[in-house]
């Protein structure tokens, strides 16, 4: 569970965005959030987002509370954090809006991703202790979780508890995320374990992280223990992305039909659940499987259920393309991705031309980077093409490209 404390950031969205940023006074009465969002949102490039807010209300435009708060989590969704931190500033600096703890919250764990704990720990004690809440202290608490501050993150928590403001699974998931971030997972169950002596109802986001604990030490027994608990809880629905992570499990301990029948379990849920992610993900799953066909439906799935494919989607594709030397789809896949309007991230491109490199396709990957390099992008692949040459023994070109890497500062 490397890559745990994306958990933590989901989680804390999930719990400070549907309360922030409301306010009841706003420039003007008109609703104006999908406007807003569709000026601000292609302005990934700008240094600063503060003038195109300022020029939105000074040729007389709406912007509300509600309005603002939809684009900054959009904008933290997709990990813009300086401009989300951005426009809380720039609606902290207004006298229109009303500022509440869930605000302070919000602006408090912006601070943390753009400067790091440490200036969101100073915010944090500055704030006037009317605003430090539930919210304020598990904004600071996820900081210190995402820097893997143990010490810090468990002192901060104890004075949570002695404030009344550890009752809820929020803080306990977060570290439940920490020790799984830093390697304890034997520690994961015990947090569970506490929080049930406490009388706090673990959630399904509990149980999974959990879950995951065991899986990480290949403790497939516990893992089931743990799941069928988790299915005898009134309260909880198995939902698909448990499913997903089980059949993860089950993958790398070579269960394969386990493994096969919980991904169709999360197949069933998905659709109605949360098809853009869901999707994405059993792509994945299918393709470690090996099931081309499945990878293709899913595939398929995916763009009937969305408007628009993103470049985390062309990369999961493309993945499980090249996983299964479908280079020729995945030549096809290039060029539908080049022409489908979304920013260009070399990240996507790079996957098929890795996957040439390591195939011995030499020509190929040479053709693909000059080809880039035609049309004025200029991929930092040099070192790519020049451990590639060396690996094939063709120890001038590698010289070549080591040279042109050399050149470009990479």
């Amino acid at each position: 569970m490397g890559t745990a404390l994306f958990s933590i950031t989901n989680r804390l969205r999930r719990s400070l965005g549907s309360n922030c940023l409301y306010a009841v006074r706003c420039y003007r009465a008109e609703r104006a959030q999908d406007r807003l969002h569709a000026r601000l949102s292609p302005l990934g490039a700008l240094k600063t987002i503060v003038p195109e807010l300022d020029k939105w209300v000074d040729s007389g435009k709406t912007i509300r509370g509600g309005d603002l708060c939809y684009v900054i989590r959009d904008l933290r969704k997709r990990h813009r954090y300086k401009h989300a931190l951005e426009a809380t500033e720039w609606m902290f600096s207004k006298d229109v809006y009303q500022i509440t703890p869930s605000e302070h919250a919000l602006r408090l764990d912006l601070i943390g991703k753009v400067h790091g704990s440490e200036l969101a720990e100073t915010y944090f004690n500055d704030l006037e202790e009317k605003d430090k809440n539930e919210k304020t202290y598990g904004a600071l608490l996820n900081c210190y979780a995402r820097d893997k501050l143990t010490d810090k993150f468990l002192f901060h928590m104890k004075m949570m508890k002695k404030s009344g403001f550890a009752s809820t699974t929020v803080p306990f998931d977060n570290l439940m995320c920490l020790y799984s971030n830093t390697g304890q997972y034997e520690k994961v169950p015990e947090v569970l374990a506490e929080m049930k002596m406490n009388q706090i109802v673990p959630c399904n986001f509990s149980y999974r992280i959990c879950i995951n604990s065991y899986g990480e030490r290949s403790d497939i027994e516990g893992m089931e223990k743990i799941l069928e608990e988790m299915k005898a809880q009134n309260h909880i629905t198995v939902d698909w992305n448990t499913h997903a992570a089980v059949a993860n499990i089950y993958l790398k301990a070579g269960l394969t039909e386990k493994a096969t029948a919980t991904i169709k379990k999360a197949e069933r849920l998905v659709r109605k659940e949360s098809p853009r992610e869901g999707y994405n993900r059993l792509i994945a799953l299918y393709g470690s499987l090996g099931d081309k066909s499945a990878v293709n439906r899913m595939w398929d799935h995916l763009k009937s259920s969305c408007k628009k494919i993103i470049n985390k989607e062309y990369m999961t594709m493309f993945h499980a393309l090249v996983q299964h030397n479908e280079l020729e789809k995945a030549e096809y896949l290039l060029k539908d991705w080049e022409t489908c309007g979304n920013d260009f991230d070399l990240r996507v491109p790079q996957i098929l031309l890795t996957a040439y490199c390591q195939k011995g396709m030499l020509q190929k990957a040479e053709s693909m980077l000059q080809e880039y390099e035609k049309k004025q992008i200029r991929p930092n692949w040099y070192l790519i093409l020049c451990d590639a040459f060396e690996k094939n023994g063709e120890t001038e070109k590698a010289s070549e490209y080591k040279e042109k890497a050399n050149r470009s500062g990479v």
